[in-house]
């Protein structure tokens, strides 16, 4: 009630606790002259000030004034009810620093609630209080544990709005800085402080260093793309923020700056802590105001429509800081003092409301980038591109991380991706069909270290969207391209284009870029361009990986790898300046997810990856307030952040620990900082070359030895020390798991830093993608012929030996398999590089496991296509696999590259069996050595006692002298003991090595350092399974000098030269030894050992170490062959030719383009079959069925093998498998009723056409006849799913038919009745959701579920489910899959326990459920007669759909069952 004269008006106003305790009315009486205001009821939910609608009256209009804020705040609750009497000029007694503080205080937190354009989604969110300079403000607030705390502490409310968005959507956030030294009054701030700290929805957040806390802010406003203020007392506490000013300046992040004053009267007067702080920051914010010191002569309205501006220009483009500084004469400790309530005339509409007083409208207008269409110029550059490129700078916002990526598939140009755009740590679903459309060249930078790149690498149009880039050398291509046409977008309109060579800057946002562009179809660009950028950086991309696993110590750039694979792709990345930066650019890479259900059903969207926030201080790239800026970045982007800086930056703002340590509102943070003990960076610069240690040392590194985990100590922050890769790879894991901040510090070395970071990369030019027609393969030694579209053959042998578990069946099999798949495949241009791309293209071309290949039959394939490609390119196939490095024109002169002085020859090892007494050995070696052999090796080993063998190498000794190199190969013959007493025994003969003396691998170290003898590895190698560098790792030990690789055993060409150069990586030899192949695999292999001789030249270079010698290979067994398959053998060549035996390697090449072979040596050659394809009818009571079935083999009827498909299979999906097993059986597929192209016709009855059943009792019945018709004996079935279930029907009902079965991820049925009727009312909605919303979606829905998340990973997939739409009759389908639901299928659980047919069951190792129902039908099936005949296999690296995913594996499981089967009809 409001009391005017002898009128009352009822009325009722909001009033936040906060304005009336700021303001001095937040006691229950407030004394304006001799009137008292009585003030009731004050609510802790309230949003508006009511006590400024008592300003709002003048004289005559109080009624009005009093009836608007009634209406405003009708409807909230608590009320305040306010008397007064009335009167034209109130006087008060509040403090008015506190009311004009309260003001802009509430106006902020009001912007916090409005929507504004642009990169900011709802404009100011937090506030900074910061530098109290010693004095702490009186009053105190709740924090939000309910602990009493002051003003400097953390206290967060939310608003209850519809408007809220996400956490900090409309929050707003002050961060405040309050010391804890004195309780005293009168800091100049004191009235901002205070009005913050007390109002209810704002959260304040303290720090006793000013500068720390303002990067803090900077942090939280580039996480949550929002505004933060920053309040400051005056002085040098101003001065303080100017580091956090320049950099939200440089990199457009908007702050707000409250930084408190003197008043006028004492500037220029020597006043205590006064300095001259108007525009203070100069030319780096983007607006500011100096506020005249709050007084009743001005309107205080004044102050929130500066606030208002300010924000404004703060959140629109040009983004960047605003400073208003806020002068306040004492008292500023709220002591009352008089003043005219006329000030506050004006303020009733604003009181009224949630807005702020000054509402900013931007109107778009038609130039801007919505209407693209209508730059012509623009998109016709864009079309004309031929070498186009899009450079990906620095993104703020997930926003413009999508947009970015929808307009690289768009456009699909190659895409170059800075650190910090958030695309470069992308995590890729593992559809590698949709990945294919996103070209992302992410180890440019490196590959510009060579000369050749940077000459070939200009792009004519380059689109750049966002931020500046870090490269150097990427910078240093782009101004090399120029003149071209370099697009610019950037919200901005500053010139960031330090080169010069921008041509068009586009104005806008990218995803208002991105929106328009999508509309405009644009031609796709030559595949040449692209090809070769991908395939430098497929090459790089390997190298990088091989270089950081072979590096057994812990390196910076394994530091940075590391990290960005270990990333869960819902955190961030905050990277710190100087070295870390640049590492994580150069050797950060993506990595790839498994699709969840709701990614694949996205997938029509072209989802193909997530980005990861990234974040960095690049705006003036500083090392300091980093500590600081990564914890406010966590706070505001709300996600669980790795932040990773050097430890100089670490050292500069280590007060950011103080922050880290109150653990606001945030989710845990990982600190990586990276200690090399001073600057290393600057040991990569040209001046690490020219200046004196002592002097880097002290003014350029500024070496350290300051302990970081007892700086962290002091913080109470957890801190883990780590130095080797297995302790980072164990802090990592365990700071994952931990909800506390963890430091994890990384030791490291600069001079080794700098030594790693030096390593070069080279990469060739390769040539286009090619089409293959049908391989060839002959058998008995099994010689594939591979030809090209373009009539170009290349040919490889596949030798594979029975002593490494190879044997001739099985590896035919394989070769029908892939003589199958291969039909139509793309060459990839890749293949050459030999650095993972033959995996990769085996992979995802042919969509075969690579590991799940033969290591023969792999190493024949790579030798036929590298032959190929070799003759299409008329080179050689060292040619082929050499870089193609351009030489200057000085090399060129004086012809000084060493690589070109190796004689294009091979040196040969001899070979000789160690029969006979020691005389008679050595009198052959002697004759090796006759004929110019200088290095023999021998088998021992083979003799009653090693000191046999030592005679014989005696002998030799004696015999041929010690210029002739002399090795053994022991074959892992030996114990420790004897292999002990033969080294000890030999050491004087000077032996270059011993091939695995010992039978034990972990005892080949210890031999080496007991005997002193060296030794190579051979065995070692050809046992090494998966990835063979970290296996590698345990033999760096110097007493291992030599590796022998042998391509057919090691899996080919591409596995032998990743070994051969870790070991010429460790200066060990790379010995290419043959496994008795023929003059065509010599002839392979000669031109791969040249190939590993110029390769290691350039190792040597780069790392400055002593030319290599030749190393004499092991292809002494040519002498060994008693013919060959060629018209024409390799030749050899000695004395008296040559003064040494060696191989030609232009004959070896010659051999290879002109190989033919001698029919005298074929048994047999394969072309591939035609599958028959026929309609089989079949009666089956009221209908007639008429199934399509598929035949391959032999037409035996003694050995037949059905094959059933799942539910949406075909019988296409056993083609491959049944053409891979048909060397001795017949194989018949079907597609069951309902599938593919079989149909029912129904026979009608004279009421009404009955519907055909198609239970499972019913369909076997359907299949049993089929049997009948095109086999004369029993049959193996083989089923697949809902097929296996059909198939062990079978097996286990109808014996007289059955001969076996293979159960592939199968099921007896269900036990529980309950359950049953259960999933068979599940199967009915199903089918009936097929009938009604059509196949396609059907599908899409089918392969969106757990059981399928494997094979989603599967290159094919797109491919695999397209085919389940190849049905004649939906409803048919709809039908078998309702009657053949596992629901309505009776339980053979028990019959499991009769079983007298032999049974294979088989599953994913991915498959769990599966599995575990496959080991219970195994137990089942052990109670009965013929339980020897059960087995079970697992099929490795595959889940549900095991034929699909893992094929080569499952055919040697089948085929080893069905020999199985056959040896025991045999006998």
């Amino acid at each position: 009630m409001v009391v005017f004269g002898d009128t009352s008006f009822a009325t009722t106003g909001v009033v936040p606790t906060p304005f009336l305790d700021a303001a001095g009315v937040g006691s229950s009486m407030v004394v304006f002259e001799d009137t008292s205001l009585a003030v009731a009821g004050v609510g802790s939910s309230t949003v508006a000030l009511g006590v400024a609608s008592l300003a709002a009256a003048d004289e005559g209009d109080a009624g009005t004034a009093c009836g608007d804020a009634f209406h405003a705040a009708s409807s909230a609750e608590p009320r305040l009810t306010v008397y007064h009497p009335r009167e034209k000029n109130w006087e008060c007694t509040a403090n008015i620093n506190a009311v004009w503080a309260s003001l802009i205080v509430e106006e902020c937190s009001r912007l916090g609630l409005t929507g504004l354009k642009g990169r900011l989604k709802a404009g100011i969110t937090g506030f900074v209080y910061y530098g109290m300079h010693g004095r702490r403000p009186r009053g105190s607030c709740m924090g939000y544990n309910g602990e009493d705390l002051t003003a400097d502490w953390l206290f967060e409310a939310w608003w209850d709005s519809k408007t809220l968005i996400c956490d900090f959507t409309n929050t707003s956030r002050f961060w405040c800085n309050g010391s804890h030294q004195s309780e005293l009054t009168g800091s100049r701030s004191s009235p901002l402080a205070v009005a913050a700290s007390m109002h209810p929805y704002i959260t304040c957040i303290s720090c006793f260093d000013e500068r720390s806390l303002a990067f803090h802010a900077v942090g939280y406003a580039r996480g949550s793309s929002r505004p933060a203020v920053v309040i400051t007392s005056s002085g040098t506490a101003v001065s303080n923020l100017l580091p956090a000013v320049v950099e939200a300046s440089q990199d457009f992040v908007p702050l707000l700056l409250l930084t408190a004053d003197r008043p006028p009267e004492l500037q220029d007067t020597g006043a205590n802590q006064s300095i001259n702080q108007v525009n203070h920051f100069g030319s780096f914010v983007r607006f500011f105001f100096n506020l005249p010191p709050p007084n009743d002569g001005i309107p205080a309205r004044m102050a929130l429509t500066t606030v208002d501006s300010a924000v404004y220009l703060a959140t629109n483009a040009p983004y960047g800081p605003v400073h208003i500084n806020c002068p306040f004469r004492e008292p500023l400790e709220g002591t009352p003092e008089e003043w005219r309530l006329s000030c506050l005339k004006g303020l009733n509409v604003w009181m009224s409301t949630l807005e702020p007083l000054t509402k900013y409208i931007r109107i778009r207008h038609s130039h801007s980038c919505n209407n693209i269409h209508g730059i012509p110029e623009i998109l016709e550059l864009i079309r004309s591109a031929k070498k186009g490129l899009i450079i990906i700078g620095g993104l703020h916002t997930e926003d413009e991380m999508w947009s970015a990526l929808l307009v690289v598939e768009h456009l699909g140009w190659p895409t170059v991706a800075d650190i910090l755009s958030g695309l470069r740590l992308r995590k890729v679903l593992v559809n590698a069909e949709l990945k294919e459309k996103f070209l992302f060249i992410d180890h440019l930078d490196h590959a510009l270290i060579s000369d050749t790149v940077r000459r070939w690498a200009q792009a004519d149009v380059i689109i750049q969207l966002g931020s500046r880039i870090i490269s150097k050398r990427i910078g240093q291509m782009l101004e090399v391209c120029s003149p071209c046409s370099y697009i610019m977008v950037e919200e901005h309109p500053y010139r960031h284009d330090s080169s010069h060579i921008v041509t068009h800057r586009i104005q806008s946002n990218i995803t208002e870029f991105a929106n328009s562009l999508l509309k405009v179809q644009f031609p796709r660009m030559s595949t040449k361009w692209s090809g070769f950028l991908q395939a430098l950086n497929k090459m790089v991309a390997w190298e990088i990986a091989f270089q950081i696993q072979a590096e057994d110590s812990l390196t910076e750039p394994h530091v940075a790898q590391v990290i960005s694979k270990a990333l869960p792709s819902d955190a961030a990345l905050f990277i710190g300046n100087s070295m870390v930066i640049r590492d994580a650019d150069m050797y950060g890479c993506g990595s790839v997810k498994p699709a969840t259900k709701l990614e694949y059903l996205m997938s029509g969207l072209e989802l193909v990856s997530v980005g990861i926030r990234a974040s960095g201080n690049r705006g003036a790239s500083g090392i300091d307030g980093l500590l600081s800026t990564a914890i406010g970045f966590t706070v505001g982007c709300n996600k669980r952040v790795y932040c990773v800086i050097g430890d100089i930056s670490f050292l500069h703002d280590t007060n950011g620990l103080a922050i880290l340590k109150q653990r606001t509102r945030r989710k845990p943070m990982t600190i990586l900082v990276i200690n090399n003990h001073g600057g290393a960076i600057f040991s990569l610069l040209p001046i690490a070359d020219r200046t004196q240690p002592s002097i880097l040392e002290q003014y350029f590194y500024t070496s350290h030895s300051t302990s970081v985990g007892k700086l962290c100590e002091a913080h109470s922050v957890n801190h883990l020390h780590v130095r080797t890769k297995v302790e980072l790879g164990h802090a990592l894991m365990l700071s994952q798991h931990s909800e506390m901040d963890c430091v994890v510090e990384v030791e490291s070395c600069i001079e080794d830093n700098a030594i790693f970071h030096r390593i070069q990369l080279y990469a060739p030019l390769t040539s286009t993608p090619i089409n293959d027609d049908p391989a060839r393969l002959y058998r008995e030694g099994f010689i594939l012929a591979l030809y090209l579209e373009d009539g170009n053959v290349g040919h490889g042998e596949v030798a594979p030996l029975e002593i490494h578990k190879e044997n001739l069946l099985d590896v035919e099999e394989q070769l029908r398999f892939l003589l199958h798949v291969i039909q139509g495949a793309k060459i990839s241009y890749l293949l050459p590089l030999l650095r993972g791309s033959f995996s990769s293209w085996i992979w995802s071309c042919l969509g075969i496991l690579p590991d799940s290949l033969f290591p023969s039959v792999r190493c024949g394939l790579e030798m036929a296509i590298l032959n190929a490609l070799a003759a299409r390119q008329n080179s050689s196939l060292s040619d082929l696999l050499l870089p193609h490095k351009c030489p200057t024109a000085e090399e060129q002169l004086h012809q000084v590259d060493e690589i070109t002085k190796i004689p294009p020859k091979v040196h040969i090892c001899a070979l000789i069996d160690s029969n006979g007494t020691p005389k008679e050995v050595a009198h052959i070696a002697a004759k090796l050595v006759e004929e110019g052999f200088t290095t023999i090796k021998l088998k021992v080993g083979r003799r009653t006692t090693p000191l046999e063998d030592v005679a014989v190498i005696q002998e030799i000794r004696k015999m041929v002298g010690y210029h002739i190199k002399l090795r053994a190969d022991a074959n892992r013959s030996w114990t420790y003991e004897k292999a002990r007493k033969f080294g000890f025994s030999v050491k004087l003969f000077d032996l270059q090595y011993i091939e695995e003396p010992v039978h034990l691998e972990e005892d080949i170290i210890k031999f080496c350092e007991e005997t002193g003898v060296p030794v190579a590895l051979d065995e070692t190698i050809d046992n090494i399974q998966g990835d063979p560098i970290s296996r590698l790792a345990k033999f760096i030990h110097p007493g291992i000098v030599a590796l022998v690789i042998k391509p057919s055993v090691v899996g080919g060409i591409e596995n032998a030269a990743l070994i051969a150069k870790w070991a010429q990586q460790k200066e060990k030899m790379a010995v290419v030894s043959a496994a008795f192949e023929s003059s065509l695999g010599l002839s392979a292999y000669i031109q791969f050992s040249y190939f590993l001789e110029k390769q290691n030249i350039e190792i040597c270079k780069v790392k400055n170490t002593e030319l290599p010698k030749p190393i004499a290979h092991g292809f002494g067994t040519y002498r060994w062959l008693k013919e060959d398959v060629t018209t024409e053998s390799l030749k050899i060549c000695g004395l008296p030719y040559n003064d040494v035996v060696e191989a030609s390697v232009e004959e070896a090449s010659w051999l290879l383009q002109n190989f033919k072979i001698n029919p005298k040596t074929t048994q047999r050659s394969y072309n591939g079959e035609q599958v028959r394809e026929y309609e089989l009818p079949v009666d089956c009571g009221d209908s007639s069925y008429f199934l399509k079935v598929h035949e391959t083999g032999a037409e035996l009827d003694n050995n037949v093998v059905f094959f059933l498909h799942g539910f949406l299979g075909t019988a296409k999906d056993w083609i491959p498998v049944m053409k891979a097993i048909s060397t001795s059986v017949r194989c018949i597929s079907v597609d069951l009723p309902g599938h593919g192209g079989s149909h029912i016709q129904t026979h009608t009855c004279k009421e009404a056409e009955l519907e055909p059943r198609m239970s499972v009792e019913a369909i076997v019945n359907i299949l049993c006849k089929v049997i009948s018709k095109t086999a004369a004996t029993k049959v193996i079935v083989v089923g697949y799913s809902l097929g296996a279930r059909i198939a062990l029907h079978m097996a286990l009902r109808c014996s007289d038919q059955i001969e076996g079965a293979v159960i592939i991820s199968g099921s007896p049925g269900l036990k529980d009745v309950g359950v049953r009727k259960n999933r068979a009312a599940q199967d009915d909605a199903k089918a009936h959701s097929l009938t009604t919303n059509g196949l396609q979606l059907f599908i899409d829905n089918w392969y969106s579920g757990d059981l399928w998340t494997s094979l989603r990973a599967h290159p094919h997939f797109e491919r695999i489910v397209s085919s389940r739409a190849q049905h004649n009759d939906v409803s048919a389908l709809a039908k078998a899959f309702s009657d053949l639901s596992v629901g309505r299928q009776q339980s053979l659980w028990e019959d499991l326990k009769q079983c007298n047919k032999p049974l294979l069951f088989i599953y994913g190792e991915k498959d769990k459920k599966f599995k575990d129902i496959a080991e219970q039908m195994l137990h089942e099936v052990g109670h009965g007669s013929c339980k020897e005949a059960h087995e079970i296999a697992e099929v490795p690296e595959c889940g549900h759909a095991v034929h699909l995913e893992n094929p080569l594996s499952l055919i040697s499981a089948v085929s080893k069952f069905l020999r199985k089967l056959n040896k025991g009809k045999s006998i």
